[in-house]
């Protein structure tokens, strides 16, 4: 069981824009991988359409050789985590979702589950994209939203884990804290003019590459978009933007 960065030569992403599969059904999710082709190769599968579409689903996509994050966001006991990432394995996916304030020994025990699976990283959620600094003190937390991200990403990182799941806000602070290589991997992504709907914490994919994400997930602005394929060429170039200023 290595930390964070330690794994990260072993996973080689063509593309870092994650495109997330949000639909009510397995054809339509398909009809959008179809229609992105060989340029896409990387899907995050979430709870909506896992519920709707189950199992089917991801592993269709591992037969078409496509990555697979699946968004599980897992927040059990320890032997629950362990099952659930253990299915995860066998489905083939790439990524699985982890809770971070579940503490270090679930997430210990995803990254031994997890170690079943070659091709299997787990990630730590760490605040979710919707809350902001104004909303913590309702969950019991105290503000800020740095501050509570860079502690459940320092916790996942000394449990093993692969990665992080954080705001683009956040991923300048975490590339200065968590090693070298460390997987950092960015939702609440629009694109310039897009809005950010239920999110608070959003970004573009040229300011989150510049902060240090390596990958950004995108949903709406790509799959609701009147031309998809220019959404996605649209977001991989701003990536790729970003990523050289970094440099």
């Amino acid at each position: 069981m290595g930390t964070i960065g330690q794994q990260q030569t072993s996973t080689a992403m063509t593309s870092s824009v994650v495109v997330s599969l949000d639909f009510d059904s397995a054809s339509d999710a398909m009809a959008l991988v179809g229609l992105l082709g060989v340029e896409a190769d990387h899907y995050k599968v979430g709870l909506q359409t896992l519920t709707a579409a189950g199992p089917d689903l991801p592993r269709q996509l591992v037969s078409l050789g496509k990555r697979v994050f699946l968004d599980l966001k897992l927040h059990e006991i320890p032997t629950s985590v362990a099952g659930a990432v253990k299915e995860a394995g066998k489905l083939g996916a790439t990524w699985v979702t982890v809770h971070a304030s579940a503490g270090s020994t679930v997430l210990r025990a995803a990254v031994d589950a997890a170690a079943a699976f070659p091709h299997l990283e787990v990630l730590a959620l760490t605040v979710i994209t919707s809350l902001s600094d104004e909303d913590l003190p309702e969950i019991g937390l105290a503000p800020s939203v740095d501050a509570q991200v860079q502690r459940l990403a320092l916790l996942a990182s000394k449990a093993g884990c692969h990665g992080v799941v954080a705001s683009a806000r956040e991923a300048k602070l975490l590339r200065q804290v968590l090693p070298e290589g460390a997987l950092i991997v960015c939702p609440g992504i629009q694109l310039l003019g897009g809005g950010g709907g239920d999110q608070r914490r959003i970004a573009d994919p040229a300011a989150a590459a510049e902060a240090g994400a390596s990958h950004v997930v995108i949903g709406r602005a790509i799959t609701a978009a009147d031309d998809p394929v220019a959404a996605f060429r649209t977001a991989m170039n701003a990536f790729l933007d970003g990523a050289r200023r970094a440099t």
